[in-house]
């Protein structure tokens, strides 16, 4: 699978710097590093541990897990529409709004981590089916033109910008020696 090309989706700075996150490495093998990363880094925190927040108002780790679990499901959703040839438009979606009402807070981290194992192994399983043709297909999403090539390389670029705050910011101050 091939990088996607400027003319594969709206030329916005939120979406480019994902698709530049990802970097010249094939996708898929990217979104399995980053499963392995991600439970590396989440697996060696306790419960107490997850409830590290770096600052006053921003997320504890579960809380961005939560947030990372939430995103993925939209984005690989959007790419499975795109891939299927799907022509509706398909609506963002505030980020904010989602962690507010997903109570990631309150649940068990164990039950966290396990939803996040879950939903990337199915996604990595899904990706992998999709031909190039299918790749191709070009659909909307958040009011712009998208193929799911491009919302593939996104979710990626997302997890991966998720990835640097986790280590500059949360592990340097969680007492977590990752």
């Amino acid at each position: 699978m091939h990088k996607p090309e400027p003319g594969e989706y709206a030329q916005s700075p939120y979406v480019s710097r994902y698709i530049e996150q990802v970097g010249e490495a094939p996708v898929l093998e990217v979104l399995a590093r980053q499963f392995t990363e991600m439970q590396r880094i989440f697996g060696a925190l306790d419960e107490e541990k997850s409830g590290y927040r770096y600052a006053e108002g921003k997320w504890t780790l579960k809380e961005l897990l939560g947030h990372m679990v939430d995103t993925e499901r939209i984005m690989a959703y959007r790419v499975l529409c795109m891939a299927r040839g799907e022509k509706q438009p398909l609506p963002g979606f505030d980020e904010n709004a989602y962690a507010e009402h997903a109570a990631y807070g309150s649940r068990p981290f164990a039950d966290v981590l396990e939803e996040y194992r879950l939903v990337r192994g199915a996604n990595l399983l899904l990706f992998r089916s999709f031909t190039e043709p299918m790749l191709g297909q070009v659909g909307n999403a958040n009011g712009n033109n998208i193929s799911a090539r491009a919302m593939l390389y996104v979710l990626t670029g997302h997890e991966a910008h998720h990835l640097g705050i986790i280590r500059e910011r949360y592990l340097a101050g969680s007492g977590s020696k990752q």
